[in-house]
């Protein structure tokens, strides 16, 4: 058995990290999230697909503490997560946005050590008199953003305004910065989006290494192909119900999934019939476009007939060219 096999069987027999127990989350008369059950565990990574408007984003939002479920609970290592974005993020789960949200008039190590602080123990006070504590502190959380700069590949830019970077650098950048609180659990919406092929396939290098490092990863991503090469499990979701969670070999070629996306049936392989012609609208003799006798036109300037489909008439007038 590979090393990668054999790491995403120790996931599976593993305790869940993340238990989602029949998470729902409505607005008003509309159920965004629907009794949504997923477990995810100790360095496996879960890919979470549906078409657009299923509920993805507003899962993870109610995972991260962004929005307290309407009803439903989340457990993370076996306790209650608490709909508090900073205490889930001290709890150990840390996400990337849908939309770039990076400081844009700061550097790149900047925006990374911003990341960091949920860590950190100083209050305003040390930082305001700049005590031995918050200095200490403040060297230390600089060291370890250059660390994550460099394990995403963006060492020689940490002096870089944010604002500066390629698109794909400043994907990456988020991710080093999320990756600075050091989570157990991270959370990837739509990561490659936006990217080239070499840049999607750099972010799959990517999160193949952050699993070796013992974190766990759940990812929105509409790329298919991208999902499943790299997901050891995949989640798909719809209309904010799970209809399937399993395997990628499995998932992606399941005849609900297919038809979610593509919103008909999986083509059985039986020729359809073809429809009959409209002989209204492929008549040779039917006017595509008529004037009454006389009428001049607004456009040509001139007295005008009605034009016929296979009329071999030529344009006269201020418009020809």
């Amino acid at each position: 058995m590979t090393e990668t096999a054999t790491t995403r069987a120790d996931a599976r027999a593993s305790e869940p990290l993340l238990s989602a127990r029949q998470v729902t989350m409505q607005f008003g008369g509309l159920t965004a999230v629907n009794k949504v059950d997923l477990d995810i565990h100790p360095g496996e990574i879960v890919g979470l697909i549906g078409p657009n408007g299923a509920g993805k984003t507003t899962f993870f939002n109610c995972l991260t503490g962004m929005y307290q479920p309407t009803s439903g609970q989340v457990l993370f290592d076996g306790a209650v997560l608490p709909p508090k974005p900073r205490r889930v993020a001290v709890a150990g789960v840390a996400r990337t946005f849908q939309n770039i949200r990076l400081f844009h008039n700061m550097t790149a190590l900047e925006n990374v050590m911003v990341g960091r602080y949920a860590r950190t123990k100083t209050n305003a006070l040390d930082a305001i008199f700049r005590l031995p504590r918050h200095r200490r502190e403040e060297a230390e959380t600089r060291e370890v953003a250059r660390e994550w700069l460099e394990f995403v590949g963006l060492g020689d830019h940490a002096d870089s305004l944010s604002r500066n970077l390629p698109y794909g650098d400043q994907r990456r950048l988020e991710i080093a910065r999320a990756l600075a609180l050091e989570p157990k659990l991270l959370l990837l919406d739509e990561p490659t989006a936006g990217m080239n092929p070499q840049e999607t396939r750099e972010a799959e290098a990517l999160i193949t290494r952050i699993r070796e490092l013992g974190m766990a990863v759940l990812v929105i991503e509409h790329d298919m192909r991208f999902i499943f090469s790299l997901c050891d499990r995949v989640a798909c979701l719809v209309r904010g119900e799970v209809l399937i969670d399993d395997v990628p070999a499995v998932v992606q070629h399941d005849e609900r999934v297919i038809e979610a996306y593509i919103g008909a049936p999986v083509d059985t392989g039986d020729e359809p019939e073809a429809p009959e012609p409209d002989r209204r609208t492929l008549a040779p003799n039917k006017p595509l476009l008529e004037f009454p006798p006389n009428a001049i036109n607004p456009i040509l300037g001139r007295r005008h007939r009605g034009e016929h489909r296979h009329e071999g008439h030529e344009p006269e007038g201020r418009n020809d060219a």
